[in-house]
């Protein structure tokens, strides 16, 4: 069947003009956020002119449905039944077979992407994904979801072997997203995406309306130039956040310093570094040392010889090796349990972090990959104060973490998640719960025990966060009604909180 006719309209990508083939036009007006100098010692752009990649990009005005292409993307909400103009093409075009596997995908999380058949489009598949609602206050988780956005697409672009994808505008108007924000982003992305994974992709197209096509149109030459003239004219308007290399908008509190001048002023007290180790014989270079002999450190470290502050140093190279690791690998399996995501706010404005328990089987995954879940998700999170809600609601057997893996992610992860946790809220406890939560925070792990509050009802917990700002699963709120009668709104405080 071909709906409404679609199939005269549809739009092969290779009839399409690339980047590169497009006019150069003027300069680009210059921007108030200058990214750099430029020194009479040349130009030095983080983003320079590469006719290889800019033949695979394409800025195409019109509906994402219709292009022949391997993939295009549809933006959705999390229970993937937004209404808006993409989706709507697509679904109309697509069939009522996109229906059915829409249910079976079960909703998608902000940040991520899910793949279904095209089904009547001339595009092989459908790959949907979630933006986020853009507020202004918390315009850094925003930047970091939207990214996310762009970066799990192309990935699965890559991961399925697609040859062209049809990217349209994800930040859905809708959505409150500033339109040439998200367009940074998006560019920058693909951009550095390109750069690193080219082979994998022949074609990535820019599907834009017409109300989009000049902010497109505009930014474009910041992140591709077409010619060695556009890319020096580009550079000072590029804004001040490029993203690192991969195009991940960058947060300063993540950063970390690095000495430029090792064995400098403000290095000598520490020549050593609590090593034994001369460290001006190790090299002049700032990364020479971040890594000395590791078994020579561990030595030490057991042997309780190690300076604090080298293993404080030690921690934190640990600990971003599991960060590298947890923005690399694949982690949609663990993702699709739904047994750790972010709500809202609190009362006092803190970022919630539900944890279900029921909704983590512990014999059957890899508990090394549900660590690396925890890591990717949080570090960005945990760099400002957050809590955490802890469902234990008909939790069995096989949903209980050990204490060692609980031990040992308290062990791994940054200080940061320990400083700014406020408050643990253990949700429907049990008295064997009770008494294994006393336990480990009183002889495993220190400065936990004052953070964790045991909460016998939903009601209690509403005197903290509102219900509209957590999402709570069905089966906990049928279980709190059965064993506590129906919520009713309290203008009461919970004072153990």
């Amino acid at each position: 069947m071909d709906p409404l006719g679609a199939r005269s309209c549809f739009v092969d990508v290779d009839t399409l003009p690339c980047w590169n083939d497009e006019e150069v036009g003027e300069e680009v007006p210059d921007s108030s956020l200058c990214w750099q100098e430029v020194s009479d010692e040349g130009i030095h752009t983080p983003f320079p002119y590469r006719k290889d990649i800019n033949e695979k990009v394409i800025l195409w005005c019109g509906d994402v449905a219709l292009l022949n292409c391997t993939a295009v993307v549809n933006s959705s909400n999390e229970t993937l039944t937004d209404k808006n103009p993409v989706s709507d093409s697509i679904y109309r075009f697509s069939g009522p077979e996109l229906q059915e596997a829409m249910q079976k995908l079960k909703g998608c999380r902000t940040g991520e992407a899910k793949l279904t058949k095209g089904f009547n489009l001339a595009a092989r598949y459908i790959i949907h994904t979630v933006g986020p609602k853009y507020k202004s206050k918390y315009r850094t988780a925003a930047e970091s979801s939207l990214y996310s956005c762009y970066r799990n697409v192309l990935q699965l672009a890559k991961e399925q072997a697609m040859s062209s994808v049809g990217l349209c505008v994800i930040s859905t108007q809708k959505r409150c997203y500033p339109l040439e924000d998200a367009t940074h982003i998006a560019l920058r992305t693909v951009r550095r995406f390109l750069e690193t994974h080219g082979a994998a992709l022949e074609k990535v197209v820019f599907a834009v309306r017409e109300q989009e096509e000049d902010t497109y149109r505009r930014l474009l030459p910041l992140y591709f130039p077409r010619s060695f003239d556009e890319e020096r004219s580009s550079l000072p308007n590029l804004p001040q956040d490029i993203g690192n290399a991969d195009g991940e908008p960058i947060v300063p509190e993540r950063q970390i310093r690095i000495s430029e001048k090792p064995g400098g002023h403000e290095e000598d007290s520490e020549e050593e570094d609590g090593l034994g180790q001369d460290l001006s014989l190790i090299g002049s270079h700032a990364f020479a040392r971040m890594e000395g002999d590791v078994d020579k450190q561990r030595r030490l470290a057991l042997q309780g010889q190690m300076s604090g502050a080298a293993q404080q140093k030690q921690h934190q190279r640990n600990y971003n090796r599991w960060l590298s690791r947890a923005r690399t690998e694949d982690l949609s399996d663990i993702a699709a349990l739904k047994a750790l995501y972010q709500s809202g706010v609190d009362s006092c404005g803190r970022t919630v972090i539900v944890v279900v328990g029921r909704n983590i089987p512990v014999l059957l995954i890899d508990m090394e990959k549900a660590l690396l879940y925890f890591i990717h998700m949080m570090d960005h999170i945990a760099a400002k104060e957050y809590v955490l809600v802890y469902f234990h609601t008909l939790t069995g057997e096989h949903n209980h973490l050990d204490s060692d893996f609980l031990k040992n992610m308290y062990d791994i992860v940054d200080g940061k998640y320990r400083k700014n946790l406020r408050a643990l809220y253990f949700v429907h406890p049990t008295f064997r719960s009770r008494v294994s939560t006393w336990f480990f925070t009183t002889f495993t792990v220190s400065g936990l025990k004052d953070k964790v509050h045991q909460i016998e009802s939903l009601q209690q917990l509403f005197t903290v966060i509102s219900p509209e700002q957590i999402e709570i699963p069905p089966f906990v709120l049928d279980y709190d009604a059965r064993e506590n009668g129906p919520f009713f709104q309290s203008h009461s405080s919970f004072s153990g909180l």
